[in-house]
């Protein structure tokens, strides 16, 4: 590599090794491009070092913490004395399976042949990027850029992080020692797995929402299955209070996130930003600038790794010459709460001010074997559809496993199921799925393990 004001010409430069730039590396190698890749932590990003993944990884270990307690385990005729767990020693598991994730994108991204350089990039001008790192500074000169740089966490004025009183989510997942006591203030899915965890743990955790309900544009009938599973774990739910009146420490923000722009340079490259303060880009990625594309949560969009690792396979695709664009109809949001909240497509008040006539039924898991054969009949399945052609428009899920099973439901929508397409499959029995069996055919008036409305 050369060092200082010579320039090295590469094919395409990827700047920012999170879920959208790995993914749009290695598939731009995949198409024949030759790709150097530019980050200045570890391969993965934020979702996979610090954020997505050791929330999950925690979520699921306080998940069996929590099922192997005496009153989860006696309705089962299961009888212990005692369950205790070790907090560092979770810590350590989260971290172990954090570096085998973080250890394959690399193993990919070498056996793909993608160049990874270890520093921080800006543009100066529209073909060049000097990167600085630990190896002093260099110049590349690009025939196609995708820049992948993420977000930030947004702050509240007067609240900075400081890793000890005020917390990022970040910080909160690396806390060396649990808390007795935890405020949250947030109303996303963060903050509720957030306080997941911890009260799983048993962590006192009072939730502070700004607004008036958790979850914006959530199913409100839905909405209330989780509010009641919240209660169940003791964390106490607290509406429309402002953050900065806040006095328990520590105190959780999350705030949401911002597009990790400012220090890009991106007027030099003549990069222009959108109404949300992320990259402006059209719907094949590509920027006001040719021959630079972005992806993910730097361009303001949904921040889900999903949908950066979908951005990135198109802006990859589309610079190596396939006409592709991102467009999906269906973007899945799960929360990872007990139960379990799932969603994609339209809500029913979506749908009604879309201009739909709707039809919908809600099956409840108090119905479905499987459920009960869990012990987790908490939750239920609902369906919306075009009372003109049934064609399905939108579901959510609230239950054990919501989270998977929501992908049967987005495959549906992107196919342009109906009602009926659902009611003629044929589901494992006993199984969770059946629960869309059975809301399709209650929608459609003819449900076997519920009574029907106008029956």
């Amino acid at each position: 590599m050369v060092v200082g004001d010579v320039t090295t010409a590469v094919d395409v430069l990827v700047l920012g090794a999170g879920p959208g730039g790995y993914v749009a590396a290695i598939r731009a190698a995949q198409c024949g491009r030759h790709v150097t890749l530019i980050d200045p932590g570890a391969a993965g990003g934020t979702c996979l070092n610090r954020g997505c993944i050791p929330l999950k990884a925690l979520l699921s270990a306080s998940e069996r913490y929590s099922q192997s307690q005496v009153s989860e385990l006696a309705p089962f005729g299961i009888h212990v004395e005692t369950t205790t767990f070790d907090w560092s020693t979770m810590q350590g598991w989260k971290e172990g399976v954090v570096a085998r994730l973080s250890n394959g994108v690399r193993q990919l991204l070498t056996g793909n042949r993608v160049e990874m350089v270890t520093g921080t990039g800006w543009f100066i001008n529209e073909r060049e990027v000097r990167v600085e790192g630990v190896h002093g500074s260099h110049r590349f000169k690009f025939d196609h850029c995708i820049i992948a740089t993420g977000a930030v966490p947004v702050t509240v004025a007067g609240l900075e992080y400081d890793g000890r009183e005020i917390l990022s989510p970040e910080q909160a997942l690396a806390l060396p020692q649990l808390p007795e006591r935890l405020a949250i203030s947030g109303d996303d899915y963060i903050a509720l797995e957030l306080a997941t965890v911890f009260a799983r743990l048993g962590t006192h955790v009072t939730l502070y929402t700004p607004g008036e309900q958790l979850l914006a544009s959530a199913e409100p009938a839905l909405l209330r299955l989780l509010q009641a599973g919240l209660r169940k774990q003791g964390i106490q739910v607290k509406s429309r209070v402002d953050p900065t009146t806040i006095t328990e420490r520590p105190l959780v923000l999350s705030a949401g996130v911002a597009p990790r722009v400012q220090d890009l340079h991106l007027e030099a490259a003549g990069v222009r930003l959108n109404e949300y303060g992320g990259i402006a880009v059209d719907s094949m990625l590509k920027t006001s600038t040719e021959r630079i594309y972005a992806v993910g949560d730097c361009t303001g969009a949904s921040p889900l790794a999903s949908v950066a690792m979908k951005q990135g396979k198109v802006a990859a695709e589309v610079l190596s010459g396939q006409r592709v664009q991102f467009a999906p109809l269906a973007i899945p949001r799960v929360v990872h709460t007990q139960p379990e909240f799932a969603s994609v497509g339209y809500t029913l008040e979506e749908a009604t001010q879309a201009g739909y006539k709707v039809k919908s039924a809600r099956f409840p898991l108090a119905a479905n074997g499987r459920a009960l054969t869990l012990n987790a009949d908490n939750g239920a399945a609902f369906v919306i559809a075009s009372a003109d052609d049934e064609v399905l428009l939108g579901a959510t899920l609230v239950g054990t496993r919501a989270g998977d099973l929501i992908g049967q439901v987005a495959l549906a929508l992107e196919m342009g199921a109906t009602l009926t397409d659902l009611s003629e499959i044929l589901y494992a029995h006993p199984g969770l799925s059946e629960t869309l069996l059975e809301s399709a055919e209650g929608a459609l008036r003819h449900a076997i393990h519920m009574l029907n409305k106008n029956a």
